[in-house]
């Protein structure tokens, strides 16, 4: 009687091996090309605040005014409607293209008065935009959130990180920590924010924000021009002790990063901008 004979299929230990080297290499590649990404991410961050740092002083030169708060932008650019004032009947209309309103002219930027409305933290943006002097065009108004939504490409410029903008606020002077419970006692005055979209400054990791701060100002989330926008979870005391909303924690200047966290738990504000 013929025997017969089935050859026994599968991988040799050299074909798996084989296969397991080009995985990890997939792997590798895909990990690698994420951080590379990210990393160029990071660095738009810093060319995109020195860049808008130059237009707002450029239209300053030109203008003789702060974008925004122009007291006479309608002449320039036309009236979205009513009496062509954010503070008066202006600041509901809808405007179309460049037409915008006049901002008080108090070297103020103020927030919007409510949602989708004009107000000079978006207003800045248009202002910029119809001077050729930013990418974009921009209507002017607050989201349709609240007085502080950004809708970046639509009322504020798109940055190349997912779900960040750009907001420019008047802080004011927090030396004493006033009407904020995150902030440290600073004198803010007029800032550009890099936040995320919902108002929050949970947008990078501390780790990230130091690299940025290092390269822009000091590497210290409470001092200098560049500074943490929040500084709960994104600093800690300089003992490492985690800072809370206590008013006595927003006079800790000596506050670092918190680098042993890996939450996207910061913010970014620059002080003093325009």
């Amino acid at each position: 009687m013929q025997k017969t004979y089935h050859r026994q299929q599968g991988f040799s230990l050299v074909e798996l091996s084989i296969v397991l080297v080009i995985l990890g290499l997939l792997t590798g590649g895909i990990l690698t090309g994420q951080s590379l990404i990210r990393a160029a991410e990071l660095r738009s961050v810093v060319t995109e605040f020195q860049r808008y740092q130059t237009a707002t002083r450029a239209f300053q030169d030109k203008y003789f005014a702060l974008p925004g708060d122009m007291k006479n932008a309608t002449s320039f650019w036309g009236s979205a409607g009513g009496d062509g004032n954010i503070t008066g009947t202006c600041s509901t209309q809808s405007g179309t293209g460049t037409q915008t309103c006049n901002g008080n002219g108090n070297g103020v930027l103020n927030s919007a008065s409510g949602a989708n409305v004009y107000g000079e933290s978006f207003a800045f943006w248009q202002h910029l935009a119809n001077a050729g002097l930013v990418e974009g065009s921009f209507n002017g108004k607050s989201g349709a959130g609240t007085m502080h939504t950004l809708v970046p490409g639509t009322n504020s410029p798109q940055p190349k990180l997912s779900n960040a903008g750009w907001y420019a606020f008047h802080y004011g002077d927090r030396t004493n920590n006033y009407g904020d419970n995150k902030t440290f006692n600073a004198n803010y005055q007029n800032t550009l924010r890099f936040i995320n979209v919902d108002g929050s400054a949970d947008i990078i990791k501390p780790e990230e924000a130091w690299m940025i701060d290092t390269k822009l100002d000091d590497g210290m989330p409470a001092r200098g021009r560049l500074m943490a926008d929040s500084r709960i979870g994104c600093a800690v005391a300089a003992n490492g002790a985690t800072l809370t909303t206590a008013a006595a924690d927003a006079a800790k200047l000596d506050s670092k990063y918190n680098l042993n966290s890996s939450a996207n738990v910061c913010g970014l504000v620059m002080l003093q901008l325009f």
